[in-house]
């Protein structure tokens, strides 16, 4: 068994190094729903075969100890000078094969649960929600918002709350499932949306919006146009880059599908989102590849809604909730 348990974390070993250098992608979820499997056939090994067959040897000896402490006592012997209890330790000790296997299936399941139907940490990798989020921000996503959804497969089995504008969603990627998105909620299923001339339009109607004193953006080092929006019940912040053009680059669109309920002109883009799906924007909205680009969000690539910031290394002023 020492021998299957190396073999299993080499393979670990090899998946992960290759996930780091970025030889394949990794599915994070898949792979802690195989290590709480394997955990688990270690741990009832453990339970119902390998503990009883340590603790019965321990017996035996504790057994064979006093049989010959018993035999000497009646050669009239009485002084004897063995000690089993180190030997007893030895023998129920458990060795380390099922210490790095049995004893991490406790740890290993409460994080699969936790992360599968609770909570999930993501860290922002982009810009392409700024102002709202920053590249480094480490973020919380409610995985139970929007409904149970069974791990790896993502089905959702209990429904919850539907998504609403403004919210700011984590989604798998359409164009590459292993990865995961986060944009922001603008339209809904059967809505038709418009972004002309760098506009936002919902079902005809222009959404809210002021202008804020210029964002300064450090890693860029460039001052933004900045305006207060409203989507919804949500008010939240954007950036618009007055140098960019406002329509989107033909050779930049994805062939997704439904796309025949897009239109395409120089000002801008117009959709009608089909039933079970979500049009998708970043609030950084001239340096973002979100719906425009690559089309609809379904329902089951819904990975749940983020609401908090636990962390930031480098300003720990970000921590908190937002809109």
């Amino acid at each position: 068994m020492s021998l299957i348990t190396g073999l299993l974390y080499a393979a670990l070993a090899v998946y992960l190094g290759g996930w780091y250098t970025g030889r394949w992608h990794g599915n994070f979820s898949l792979l802690l729903f195989v290590l709480t499997v394997v955990t688990l056939g270690y741990w009832l090994a453990e339970r119902y075969r390998f503990k009883p067959a340590r603790e019965a040897a321990a017996t035996q000896l504790a057994q064979q100890n006093d049989a010959r402490r018993a035999q000497l006592a009646a050669q009239g012997i009485t002084q004897v000078d063995t000690d089993i209890t180190q030997a007893r330790e030895r023998l129920l000790m458990q060795p380390w094969w099922l210490d790095w296997t049995a004893g991490l299936f406790p740890v290993i399941c409460a994080v699969f649960l936790m992360r599968s139907f609770l909570f999930e940490p993501f860290k922002i990798p982009s810009g392409s929600m700024i102002p709202t989020l920053l590249v480094g921000d480490l973020i919380l996503v409610n995985k139970f918002h929007y409904g149970i959804r069974l791990p790896v497969i993502n089905k959702k089995i209990i429904s919850n709350n539907e998504p609403q504008r403004g919210d700011v969603m984590v989604f798998r990627y359409p164009v590459d499932p292993s990865l995961d998105y986060i944009k922001r909620v603008v339209a809904l299923p059967g809505d038709e949306v418009a972004y002309i001339n760098k506009k936002l339009t919902v079902n005809g109607k222009p959404v809210e919006q002021s202008q804020l004193p210029q964002f300064y953006d450090e890693d860029t080092l460039r001052y933004f146009d900045q305006y207060s929006e409203k989507l919804g019940q949500v008010e939240h912040r954007i950036l618009v880059d007055k140098d960019r053009p406002p329509f989107v680059p033909p050779q930049a669109v994805f062939d997704f599908p439904n796309k025949e309920l897009c239109r395409y002109s120089g000002e801008g883009v117009v959709c009608k989102v089909p039933a079970g799906h979500y049009f998708m924007m970043g609030d950084n909205r001239d340096n973002s590849q979100d719906s425009r680009f690559w089309g609809f969000v379904p329902d089951d690539a819904i990975v749940g809604k983020a609401f908090v910031i636990w962390m930031n290394f480098g300003d720990f002023k970000r921590i908190g909730f937002f809109n």
